[in-house]
């Protein structure tokens, strides 16, 4: 399945109107994430046996919630036909990381499971359905553009980069900014509650102020090395609040 684009994700979850909670789907799905995260950062981190037990979580999470809802989901999902076929498709994802995990192919199992955050994403936003990590996942997606396009955009190790690809920098990485702003105006009451949830926001959003500050500035060393800075939390970040 192809990842949602950052502007029709980002869009969705601008204009939709939320639905926080409402719903035992939703809260069922959402409460399998934590176990997603979980063998998500440790295929990206962990040795092979960590990532075997963290997937066991996850697939036995998703399995009670597969089997709870496989004669049909609530509303708005009672309306969507592909709600069932999404269950199948993620447990078949969490299918096939398994047996790379199992060829110890950490890297790929990583990708595959990157596709759940995708498939869950498109299920609730063809119900017109917002949770917290829809916020999380636009950041995510132009985040990733970010990382990718800047560099080039820097120019290559001793470049300087030029006035009009520090423009084009400058102009995405606000769309960034906007979307760091929205993981705080978008959390709910017990998120913005919660001391950890503050301190790792915080951290997001200054890496972003200074991957702009440095960018206005023109200054190519200065916004590489904080384009390095840019992933680390909003990584600790979606590991525990994603």
């Amino acid at each position: 399945m192809k990842s949602l684009s950052r502007w029709t994700l980002a869009a969705a979850v601008a204009c939709a109107s939320p639905v926080w909670a409402a719903d035992a789907f939703t809260d069922a799905v959402q409460a399998t994430y934590p176990a997603y995260r979980s063998v998500l950062f440790k295929t990206n981190s962990a040795t092979q046996e960590e990532c075997r037990q963290a997937l066991a979580q996850a697939q036995s999470a998703w399995q009670q919630v597969a089997g709870r809802f496989a004669a049909g989901a609530p509303t708005p999902y009672d309306r969507d036909t592909q709600t069932s076929a999404t269950l199948r498709e993620v447990a078949a994802v969490y299918a096939q990381a398994g047996a790379e995990i199992e060829r110890n192919q950490l890297k790929e199992a990583h990708e595959t499971l990157e596709k759940v955050r995708d498939l869950l994403a498109a299920m609730r936003q063809r119900n017109q359905v917002v949770v917290f990590s829809d916020h999380m996942n636009a950041y995510h997606e132009q985040m990733e553009h970010v990382l990718t396009a800047g560099p080039g955009l820097l120019g290559g190790s001793g470049a300087s980069g030029t006035s009009g690809s520090f423009t084009a920098l400058a102009l995405e990485v606000g769309a960034l900014q906007h979307l760091a702003g929205r993981l705080s105006s978008q959390a709910d009451a017990g998120l913005r509650a919660n001391p950890e949830f503050n301190t790792l926001l915080k951290a997001v959003q200054q890496s972003v102020a200074d991957l702009r500050a440095a960018v206005l500035a023109q200054d190519a060393a200065a916004a590489k090395a904080a384009l390095g800075k840019v992933k680390g939390p909003y990584s600790r970040l979606f590991l525990r609040f994603g």
